[in-house]
């Protein structure tokens, strides 16, 4: 009986990576390229000349990818939903009566 060979799925639990970007990043991305296309159509269906359009998509995609990527750098794969849960946390916790304190029950 011949042994047989399997290659070894090293990237188990692993998040998914293009050209740098990971994880929800890729998908920010091509939403982003999908607006400016749409952004694109409609302009040169107004009647737009079509080198303003294409100059503004290319400036507007040009911006996009950035962005992404630096997002993408400074918050890395999870940072961006702990960013956006910090934002909800309170920054003062304010008591104008003691009466909370007095209901307290001791055990």
């Amino acid at each position: 009986m011949a042994n047989s060979v399997y290659p070894v799925n090293k990237g188990i639990n692993k998040s998914i990576e293009f050209k740098g970007l990971r994880a929800q990043y890729i998908w920010y991305l091509a939403i982003g390229i999908l607006i400016m296309l749409i952004l694109f159509g409609t302009m040169y269906a107004i009647g737009i000349p079509a080198f303003i359009c294409v100059g503004l998509a290319l400036i507007g995609g040009t911006v996009l990818v950035m962005k992404v990527y630096a997002m993408s750098a400074k918050y890395g794969e999870h940072g961006l939903t702990k960013e956006l849960a910090k934002r909800n946390i309170p920054h003062v916790v304010r008591c104008n009566s003691r009466r909370i304190f007095r209901n307290l029950k001791r055990k």
